[in-house]
């Protein structure tokens, strides 16, 4: 048996094997093994022994009565090598459940002022890959579609549809995708819907019998003369922000680590972005600035989460091996010397 484990009898009169001091050592160790059935019975949830709640708050305050119990068993001494591992085992496993009791109490707070919106925490790697599919979605449509073949017997477009299909229509992925900032911060989009009219009997039926002729080919090409280049720049700043910026963050696993992970410069670079595009496009823009918020959001909520749940990797391992330990040191106490 290595000696670290015999528990040397001391020349002064230990309080802990005096009746008294049995006692104190005994309901603390009892205390132990109820604090450690509390996690067996939040995953057996068929157990009809009380709730979950009256059992945490008899987790948390019979394991504080173990300080006195622990502080009088021991008689404020260390003792040997076994009993100071079993003392430094006992404050790591208390220090860590009272920080776990105060993140309890002030996380719910912090993320309640700090995130507009709270999501499931399981579905955060669905909700970014929905947001990267939709940022993919704009920036393919931005690109000009790839020549078609024609037949040799086919025949030639007339020149209208040539004009007009030059154009490709600004892509809006508004209602396509659905997460909590989105629907906390509605992003209007940029689709004009002409209002309906409601013309006179007469005038609607003079244009019901009349045939509206097509306007002539060179009316249209020259109605807006620099409208498709100037469409066409604008979509390539917006293709090559999306390219270069948007789409490395939204896809990356940390997202803290880039510039638009940071809120004030992605404010200042949306903003920059919207003064090289035309007004029409400005609400695409808005559209893109709302994924990397809502990125960040997903990304705050997830560290959050983790400050809120890391010290049970702490806590309840130490707290096993206290148990094993204790039951170690009784056992090496009352039968083997």
């Amino acid at each position: 048996m290595p000696p670290w484990l015999v528990q040397k009898p001391s020349e002064h009169r230990s309080v802990g094997g005096t009746p008294l001091g049995l006692t104190y050592g005994t309901i603390a160790f009892a205390i132990f093994i109820f604090a450690t059935l509390f996690s067996v019975r939040k995953r057996v949830v068929l157990w009809r022994l009380g709730t979950l709640q009256r059992w945490m708050r008899s987790h948390i305050w019979l394991t504080l009565l173990t300080i006195p119990l622990v502080v009088f068993h021991s008689g404020f001494r260390l003792g040997g090598p076994m009993t100071t591992l079993l003392i430094a085992l006992y404050v790591i496993v208390m220090v860590s459940g009272i920080y776990g009791l105060a993140l309890q109490h002030q996380m719910p707070r912090i993320m309640k002022e700090r995130l507009p919106a709270e999501t499931v925490f399981e579905q955060i790697p669905h909700i970014r890959e929905q947001v990267v599919i939709a940022a993919e979605k704009m920036r393919d449509s931005f690109k000009p579609a790839p020549p078609k073949k024609t037949d040799a017997g086919a025949p030639a477009p007339s020149p209208l549809k040539t004009v007009t299909s030059g154009s490709t229509p600004m892509a809006s992925t508004v209602g396509d995708i659905s997460t909590p900032t989105a629907r906390a911060k509605t992003v209007v989009g940029s689709t004009i819907i002409a209002a309906p009219l409601n013309p006179s009997p007469s005038v609607a039926a003079v244009g019901a019998a009349t045939k509206p002729e097509a306007p002539l080919p060179g009316a249209v090409a020259s109605a807006k003369p620099g409208a498709a280049e100037g469409d066409a720049d604008s979509e390539a700043v917006l293709v090559e922000f999306l390219e270069r910026q948007v789409l490395p963050y939204l896809k990356a696993k940390r997202g803290e680590r880039f510039r638009l992970g940071n809120s004030r410069f992605s404010d200042d670079a949306f903003r920059f972005v919207k003064l090289r595009v035309p007004e029409v496009y400005r609400s695409r823009v808005e559209e893109i600035q709302a994924w990397c918020d809502e990125r960040r959001m997903l990304d705050l909520q997830t560290k959050l989460h983790h400050w809120l749940h890391a010290w049970l990797f702490v806590h309840v391992p130490f707290s096993f091996l206290l148990l094993m330990l204790t039951a170690w040191h009784a056992f090496v106490t009352l039968f083997y010397y």
